[in-house]
C-alpha cells in the first residue's frame, strides 16, 4: 500500500511528500467511507521509510523499519477525507543511528495543520530477510 504519490523536497535530515490518496473512496485505510485523521500517522510512516531509503547508502542492504512509539501525538482535525486539498507530508529527523531514529512529523493542507507528533523508528537489518 503506497499512500504518496510524490516527494517534494528531500535532505539527510527531512522529507516532504504531497499525497492524495486521502480522498480516495478506495483508501485502503477507510473505514464507514471515513479516513480518521489517525490514519496519518501511517502517511507519515511511509514518509519517514521514503526518507530512510533515500538517505540510506547507494549500496547498501534494504533494512525493515519498526514504528515503536508515538509522543506528542496532535490531531488538529478529525478526519481526512473531507481536505480537499493535498496532504504534504514532512517528517525531521532530529536524532539516531544505524538502529534507532527519531522524527517529528507534520501533515498539513495548504498551511493548515492537520496532524503532529514525534515517532521513534526502530531498525533491524535481521528482519528484512525474514519477510
Amino acid at each position: 500500500m503506497c499512500l504518496l504519490d510524490a516527494v517534494e523536497e528531500w535532505s539527510d535530515e527531512h522529507v516532504r511528500c504531497r499525497a492524495s490518496s486521502h480522498r480516495a473512496a478506495d483508501n485502503p485505510l477507510r473505514a464507514h467511507d471515513r479516513l480518521a485523521a489517525a490514519c496519518g500517522i501511517e502517511y507519515a510512516a511511509q514518509a519517514m521509510a521514503v526518507h530512510g531509503a533515500l538517505t540510506a547508502q547507494q549500496d547498501a542492504r534494504p533494512r525493515a523499519g519498526f514504528l515503536a512509539s508515538l509522543r506528542g501525538v496532535k490531531l488538529h482535525v478529525g478526519r481526512l477525507d473531507n481536505i480537499a486539498a493535498d496532504l504534504m507530508i514532512e517528517v525531521r529527523r532530529f536524532s539516531g543511528d544505524g538502529n534507532n531514529v527519531l522524527y517529528d512529523f507534520s501533515i498539513l493542507s495548504e498551511g493548515r495543520m492537520l496532524l503532529e507528533g514525534r515517532a521513534a523508528v526502530i531498525i533491524n537489518a535481521d528482519a528484512a530477510s525474514v519477510l
